[in-house]
């Protein structure tokens, strides 16, 4: 744990300094905070449910560029190999990094919840979607950021990482679309594995034993590759 405990701290003060960080932690917030103030404007409506959709694509667009350089400017600048040579497992170091970028995210998330706190002055939400959207991005987030390292585990080079890694996002955020081209039930098995679709209960205030699970899954399997990944070299 001690070796753990040192290793997150390690990578969060990267993480921190690097102006990849703040760009994007920017980026999220004036993109939410314009699109909540326009919105309170012209709908009056005490919601955020526009806000978690509008979150979650962002999170598509923006994880790749936290978790693109995470292993690949470690590989690039010869560092992986010492890092890998340390008495720290795989395991340590692949957790480490995920801890690291989901700190950032969650930190970056949770500054949006002062968009329920006007809210919850001006108005009367309804705050079981409030709750459950929060929840709902933060597992998209581990989600996203387990696969963005695994990607950026097997590359030594952050461009490639961060456009491979959007595009499975990508693909796996619109999957739902090509259902409607598929017999049953292979659409099924598609929509199942759409972002998108895992994402739309927690967003409107319903929660799901078999949504939980895929976010988790998903995390557990794209740190197990990274994991791997790492092994191999």
């Amino acid at each position: 744990m001690k070796v753990l405990r040192a290793l997150t701290i390690k990578e969060i003060r990267a993480l921190v300094v690097s102006p990849i960080a703040y760009a994007v932690v920017a980026v999220f917030l004036v993109l939410n905070g314009y699109s909540f103030v326009m919105t309170l404007l012209l709908s009056k409506q005490a919601t955020l449910v526009h806000i978690f959709f509008q979150s979650a694509m962002q999170l598509v667009l923006l994880v790749p560029l936290v978790t693109m350089r995470q292993f690949a400017e470690e590989r690039r600048g010869g560092t992986l190999e010492l890092l890998l040579s340390s008495p720290a497992p795989e395991i340590d170091i692949v957790l480490a990094k995920f801890a690291a970028a989901m700190t950032v995210l969650v930190a970056m998330i949770g500054l949006t919840f002062t968009y329920a706190l006007v809210l919850g002055v001006h108005g009367t939400p309804d705050w079981g979607p409030v709750y459950s959207g929060y929840v709902g991005l933060v597992l998209l987030a581990g989600a996203l950021v387990s696969v963005g390292l695994a990607v950026s585990a097997l590359t030594a080079n952050q461009i490639v990482a961060a456009v491979v890694s959007l595009g499975i996002f990508g693909l796996l955020w619109a999957i739902d679309s090509l259902a409607a081209l598929l017999p049953s039930p292979v659409d099924n098995w598609f929509i199942g594995l759409s972002l998108l679709a895992r994402f739309t209960p927690f967003a409107v205030g319903a929660m799901y034993t078999s949504d939980f699970g895929f976010f988790i899954s998903v995390t557990l399997l794209g740190l197990f590759l990274t994991v791997r990944a790492l092994a191999r070299r």
